[in-house]
C-alpha cells in the first residue's frame, strides 16, 4: 500500500518544479452552502491540472537507463499532458495513447510538449491492453495514469499541501476517476490531520468507485457517458482501492448539470475556468451539501483544460 513516506519523497522531488497552488475561498459560496469551503486551485498547476504532480514524480523516480528507453502512457488528456511535459523536462521520449474523441485542446497540448500521440477508440478498444502491447514493442517504460504507486504519491502532494495549510478540516473532497488522486491525498491528509474525513467525487453517470466502496469490492462499469471526460474510467485501480476501501468515508456524485453549475459559479463569481472533471468535487459538494453544513470542507479544483468553444457550449446549457 502507498505510504506517507512515499508522498513525502514525492514532495521533495516536486519542490521548486510543481507550483504550490493557492487555496481559494468565497464568502458567497460559504453563505450559499452553509459551510466553510477551501478550494485547492490545481487548474493553476503546470499544464493546467494536478496530474503534473504524478507524471513528474513517476519519471523523476526512474533510473537514467529507464528514462533512456522512453516512456509510454495512456490517458484521456491530463495525464497525457503531464507525462509529455515531464518527459520533455527530463529529456526523454514519450508516446501517449489517447482516445480519438479526446478534447482537441488536450491532443494538441500533448503533441505540443513533444510527445507522440497514438489514438484509439475508447468505446471499443481496451486502452490498458493496447498500452502494454505498445510499451512491450517499443521497450518503453509504462506510466499508468492512476494504478501506479509513484503517480499516486505525486498526486498525494496536493492533499499534503491542503492539510498543511488549512487546519482543523472536517472533510476533504477529491475528484475521482481511477482513484490515484483520491488515494494519494487520503494517505497524505490523514497523516497530517488524523480526524479528517475523506470523500471521493464522481459524475453521477460514472459512479463505479461509489458502487465499489458501498459493495466492498471493485465494480466495473461500461465507459460512462458524461461531460467529465477525465473521469470516464470503468473501474478503480487495485493500488488505489487498497487505500480507498479502508480509509475513505464515502464517494459522492453529481449530475452533469450540477458540474456545469459549479463551473459557472467558479467563472462568474471567482473568475476562474474549470473543465468538467475539474469542477466535479465542487459540484459533488453542491449536490450533497446537507452532509456538510456547518463544517470546514476542502475541495480540489483539479483542472482547467478546456477550450473556449466547449466551455461556452456547456455554460449555455444552464
Amino acid at each position: 500500500m502507498l505510504k506517507f513516506s512515499d508522498v513525502q519523497s514525492a514532495a521533495a522531488r516536486l519542490k521548486g518544479v510543481a507550483h504550490r497552488t493557492p487555496i481559494l475561498t468565497s464568502t458567497t459560496l460559504n453563505r450559499m452552502l452553509g459551510c466553510e469551503v477551501f478550494m485547492k486551485a490545481e487548474n493553476f498547476q503546470r499544464m493546467g491540472a494536478f496530474k503534473f504532480r504524478g507524471g513528474y514524480n513517476a519519471i523523476n523516480a526512474l533510473t537514467d537507463a529507464e528514462r533512456s528507453r522512453g516512456v509510454l502512457a495512456f490517458s484521456s488528456g491530463n495525464h497525457a499532458q503531464a507525462v509529455a511535459l515531464a518527459a520533455q523536462i527530463h529529456g526523454c521520449k514519450a508516446a501517449i495513447l489517447m482516445p480519438a474523441d479526446a478534447p482537441q485542446m488536450k491532443l494538441d497540448a500533448t503533441r505540443g510538449y513533444g510527445a507522440e500521440v497514438i489514438t484509439y477508440d475508447r468505446y471499443t478498444e481496451d486502452r490498458s491492453a493496447l498500452a502494454k502491447r505498445y510499451a512491450h514493442e517499443r521497450n518503453a517504460v509504462l506510466i499508468p495514469p492512476y494504478d501506479y504507486l509513484p503517480v499516486m504519491a505525486g498526486q498525494g502532494t496536493c492533499g499534503l499541501e491542503i492539510a498543511e495549510e488549512v487546519p482543523n478540516l472536517d472533510a476533504l473532497i477529491v475528484c475521482t476517476g481511477g482513484g490515484g488522486f483520491l488515494s494519494g491525498c487520503t494517505i497524505a491528509a490523514k497523516a497530517v490531520q488524523s480526524n479528517i474525513q475523506m470523500f471521493g467525487a464522481e459524475p453521477e453517470a460514472g459512479n463505479d468507485v461509489q458502487q465499489s466502496l458501498r459493495s466492498g469490492q471493485i465494480v466495473s462499469i461500461d465507459v460512462p457517458k458524461t461531460i467529465c471526460d477525465g473521469q470516464q474510467t470503468q473501474a478503480v485501480g487495485h493500488h488505489p482501492w487498497a487505500v480507498i476501501h479502508t480509509h475513505v468515508t464515502d464517494i459522492l456524485t453529481a449530475p452533469d448539470a450540477t458540474v456545469v453549475a459549479a463551473m459557472r459559479f467558479a467563472f462568474e463569481r471567482m473568475k476562474i475556468v474549470l473543465e468538467p472533471s475539474g469542477a466535479c468535487a465542487l459540484g459533488s459538494l453542491m449536490a450533497n451539501v446537507e452532509r456538510f453544513r456547518g463544517k470546514r470542507v476542502a475541495v480540489t479544483l483539479s483542472g482547467g483544460n478546456i477550450d473556449f468553444e466547449r466551455f461556452a457550449e456547456l455554460l449555455a446549457t444552464t
